[in-house]
């Protein structure tokens, strides 16, 4: 029996989050892991949930982007002491819709706060708690809004600019390159290809475990 992990799924807008979730919490349970909680963030706690609509939401009054990550991290840190943590220390395995990766890309890539300062504040709050796990769903940006778009109606976060998405995903880029725990998968493709890759890269990382 594999010890339970943390698993994170990150992208863009549009990379198919939601799905690449489902994906692997049924890719786990017939490998018969039966305890696996899902997560999102921001979200999934009462007040990180809040948070979420705060962020999402248009104002009259504008967030500044650093208000932006301080509301993010506030999220994150009651999602992972309050729910994450007593999971995996319960011998559950967590499977969560973001995580750090994505400040970086969205709040540092994206609005321009130093990766530096992002990480200082990752160190601070987190320490050496990471995933086991990141499959990075690298969608190209035009495909991902087209996709959000028909969906549902965009967000406050949804409507950035494209270069805004373009930068976003060069910090993504960037910073998986380095990171042997991270696996990119082209979400470009059709749902079916993508669930097949996410499966076979999930498969192979899993037999890993075993060794």
């Amino acid at each position: 029996m594999i010890k339970n992990k943390f698993i994170v799924i990150e992208g863009l807008e549009g990379a198919g989050k939601t799905h690449a979730c489902t994906c692997v919490k049924n890719i786990l349970k017939n490998h018969n892991i039966k305890n696996i909680i899902l997560v999102r963030q921001p979200g999934s706690t009462p007040i990180g949930e809040e948070i979420r609509k705060l962020i999402k939401t248009y104002y009259t009054e504008k967030i500044t982007k650093e208000t932006e990550l301080l509301l993010i991290y506030a999220a994150r840190m009651q999602l992972v002491k309050t729910i994450i943590q007593p999971a995996l220390n319960r011998g559950d395995w967590v499977i969560s819709d973001r995580h750090d990766l994505s400040s970086l890309a969205y709040q540092g890539g994206g609005l321009g706060i130093n990766e530096n300062i992002i990480n200082q504040l990752k160190n601070l709050l987190l320490g050496d708690f990471i995933p086991d796990l990141t499959l990075y769903l690298d969608v190209m940006p035009e495909i991902g809004l087209q996709r959000a778009l028909k969906r549902s109606s965009l967000d406050r976060i949804e409507k950035r600019s494209l270069t805004f998405f373009k930068k976003t995903r060069k910090s993504y880029l960037n910073n998986i390159k380095s990171d042997k725990k991270i696996i990119k998968i082209n979400a470009n493709l059709d749902i079916t290809n993508v669930t097949q890759n996410i499966k076979k890269q999930l498969l192979k990382w899993l037999q890993k475990q075993f060794i």
